[in-house]
């Protein structure tokens, strides 16, 4: 059983890989590749609880799914009336190059506030406000989501493996600051560095008609772009607050500012009589959310959940523990990993299979490694964030970007992928360079 499923997943993997040759949605082959991996583990698995087993990572997937559905939604209607606008029309760029440096370093510090899923919908649909061509847009795209990988790996609340391993005290907030922020800041700015050459030369011109299909809202109702911007984000940047005060998950935080935004919409119609085709409400907002990207993201959580609930990640932590049995390698193969299945599954096995190696009071070198603030532990934290841009599903951000700008899998392989990897490599020398002074390890406790 085991075996058909890893055979049903890689051949599901290539067949997402090669979508625009095939000429065929993503969403698609991540939909059947899902279905047939839990119809594999119904029959062949003969467990008892499987229906308890399928509900149970549904909900974990659908946290995600409607949460992106809501973050979606608002950054859309803030796009709606002009938001960003405001935003591009005050960036003040000399070059395409400087352009390049100021959306990546924003998608870093913002990554590390909000997660990195919003952070790349925001700059990615801003982008479209400040270059017309595709081809450099995709590059663009592809250093955002390296940019957001990096800035969500220092942050405790920047990602959900960081908070993973934040609530489970393997690492504590000040001690993964301190550890991992220069090696984050390296592995975005070593990738945008290389990529800056790429681009050609010329000024950077704000785009201010994107569509001839309605009246853009914005040019009749100019008043609104500031507030509306204000509103939006400052319900994208409510959700970690309400999860920290509340402990209710994310996807409850992006709903209430929802909410809360489609009622001050519906007021706006009503108040300022805004024409209906101007797409003013959030109803009509939602009819043009990407769909297909947010079931593909369904259908590859549930796919990779189905190999988890086997427990073929559990095993790849225990015989790498058992075959390499050194942290630096360990980590780097798993961050490796991630940018194939969904980081989530793949850090909490390691999270249940690493947790118990190092008892208090233990001296024994090896084991030190796996204390809070550990050197595997922040390990970890770096590779399962960052790792993920090394493929464009490997995160969730590259997701994201992948559906809205419709970025080939192999156009992010030969040219993205590349930069990522060395970007990569670089933060986990510094992370190793790092270990060789006790303040930086010590610092956490």
């Amino acid at each position: 059983m085991v075996t058909a499923m890893i055979i049903i997943f890689v051949i599901g993997y290539v067949l997402i890989a090669l979508e625009h040759p095939l000429h065929m949605n993503k969403a698609t082959f991540a939909l059947i590749t899902c279905g047939i991996l839990w119809s594999i583990y119904a029959i062949m698995g003969h467990d008892p609880e499987m229906h308890e087993a399928i509900v149970t990572q549904l909900g974990d997937a659908c946290e995600i799914v409607v949460f992106l559905i809501g973050a979606m939604t608002i950054v859309e209607i803030i796009d709606r009336y002009g938001g960003f606008s405001f935003i591009t029309e005050h960036i003040k760029a000399k070059s395409k190059k400087h352009l390049l440096w100021i959306i990546c370093s924003l998608s870093f510090v913002m990554s590390a506030v909000l997660d990195n899923m919003t952070t790349t919908i925001i700059m990615v649909m801003m982008l479209r406000r400040l270059l017309s061509d595709q081809k450099e847009r995709w590059l663009f795209a592809g250093l955002i989501v390296i940019a957001a990988n990096a800035g969500g790996a220092f942050s405790p609340i920047g990602d959900v493996t960081t908070i993973m391993l934040w609530m489970d005290e393997k690492v504590s907030s000040i001690g993964l600051i301190i550890n991992l922020l220069l090696p984050s800041i390296v592995a975005m700015v070593v990738p945008v560095f290389i990529a800056q050459f790429f681009l050609s030369e010329g000024r950077v011109q704000t785009i201010t008609k994107l569509s001839d299909k309605n009246p853009i809202l914005h040019e009749k109702h100019p008043h609104l772009s500031k507030a509306m911007l204000i509103i939006g984000v400052s319900g994208l940047l409510f959700v970690p607050i309400f999860k920290t005060l509340t402990g209710l998950p994310p996807f409850m935080g992006i709903m209430l500012s929802l909410g809360v935004i489609w009622g001050v919409t519906e007021f706006w119609v009503k108040h300022f009589k805004i024409d209906s085709k101007m797409g003013g409400r959030v109803s009509s907002a939602l009819h043009t959310i990407d769909m297909p990207t947010i079931l593909f993201f369904l259908g590859i959580l549930m796919a990779v959940s189905a190999l988890s609930q086997v427990g073929i990640l559990a095993d790849l932590a225990q015989g790498m523990n058992t075959r390499i049995h050194e942290p630096v390698t360990m980590t780097t193969i798993i961050g490796a990993l991630s940018s194939i299945v969904d980081n989530v599954p793949l850090v909490s096995a390691c999270i249940k299979m690493f947790e118990g190696m190092a008892p208090a009071g233990t001296v024994d070198p090896y084991l030190l490694n796996f204390v809070e603030d550990g050197l595997f532990w922040h390990l970890l934290t770096f590779c399962a964030g960052v790792g993920g841009s090394l493929l464009i599903i490997g995160s969730a951000a590259g997701v994201v970007a992948m559906g809205i700008e419709k970025i080939p899998f192999f156009w992010y392989f030969k040219r993205i992928s590349w930069l990522a990897l060395i970007g990569y490599l670089a933060g986990v020398g510094i992370i190793c360079l790092e270990s060789l002074f006790p303040f930086f390890l010590q610092s956490g406790g």
